[in-house]
């Protein structure tokens, strides 16, 4: 799964920390996201969608086949 994170942060001017305390997560989390390392949980994900003002499909992009 690949996500827009990075780009709709930067879109709004927002550092990585601050994107974290919006989200009231750590900046390492941000970034093991931003990094693909983490796919976040459905809270997280939704958490993420909404402060964005988008619809969780756009903002985590699923692709792959059944079994990934």
């Amino acid at each position: 799964m690949i996500n827009r994170i990075q780009e709709l942060r930067k879109s709004r001017k927002l550092t990585q920390a601050e994107l974290a305390a919006e989200l009231e997560v750590t900046r390492q989390t941000v970034i093991s996201l931003e990094k693909g390392k983490y796919n976040a949980s459905l809270f997280l994900a939704h958490r993420i969608a909404e402060f964005f003002d988008l619809p969780i499909e756009d903002v985590f992009i699923f692709e792959g086949g059944k079994n990934d």
